[in-house]
């Protein structure tokens, strides 16, 4: 089995063929800076939010919040969720709060192909729409992630909890 580094994986994505166009990436939203870390009770609300977002739904979610540091502080798996969802939460959170964007922006990034793609060689980012940073005074405190529903109910539930740092 011949291995490929990830480095030189990435640069084959990146050139393309030669007579092909390849989209541009999108251009970063702006990204506020880090503040001190979310607290466990800030935690357990952005939770709770998110749940009862999922809840009133009838999503069954995976839900995982991080603080500045990408440490899990507070996690769940909704009854009858499936066990892959674990995992894409907690990354989808940890993606947020390392780049301090959602993780809409490297799904859209991989959608449109060329340079974007370079996202997918980057270590531990998962590019997926459903992560989302938590800001407190225009400040990344934390980031949630959510997986188990589409990627506009994952996105959904994970806006509800951020929502309620505010």
């Amino acid at each position: 089995m011949i291995r490929i580094p990830s480095a030189l994986l990435a640069c084959a994505l990146l050139a393309g063929p030669a007579s092909a166009q390849a989209p541009t990436t999108p251009a970063p939203p702006p990204r506020a800076a880090y503040g001190e870390s979310l607290t466990l009770d800030l935690a357990k609300k952005v939770m709770a939010a998110a749940e009862a977002e999922a809840v009133k739904n009838s999503w069954t979610m995976a839900i995982a919040v991080v603080d500045t540091g990408s440490n899990l502080v507070t996690f769940q798996r909704m009854d009858q969720t499936q066990l892959g969802s674990t995992r894409l939460a907690e990354g989808k959170a940890h993606t947020a709060v390392e780049f301090r964007r959602s993780s809409r922006f490297m799904q859209d990034a991989v959608t449109n192909g060329g340079v974007g793609n370079w996202w997918l060689g980057v270590p531990g980012v998962v590019s997926l729409e459903g992560g989302t940073p938590i800001l407190v005074g225009g400040k990344v405190v934390g980031g949630i992630g959510v997986s188990g529903g589409s990627a506009a109910q994952d996105a959904q539930t994970a806006q509800a909890g951020a929502d309620a740092a505010k």
